[in-house]
């Protein structure tokens, strides 16, 4: 008999493969809205903080 991997073992080997891979390319998508969001974020902190002034009497 082989000793080996057998049949169910690489079942779970594939579907945790599979899954890494699904979790890898959400972490992609998710870096790169990130850094094309990044200027306009920035934007809206800069505007909210111009916005965010005291007015003395």
């Amino acid at each position: 008999m082989n000793e080996g991997i057998n049949d169910n073992d690489k079942f779970w080997l594939s579907i945790g493969g599979v899954v890494l891979m699904i979790l890898m390319t959400i972490a992609v998508i998710k870096h790169d809205e990130n850094e094309k969001f990044a200027p306009i974020k920035q934007q809206i902190n800069e505007e909210t903080a111009l916005m965010n002034i005291r007015v003395l009497n």
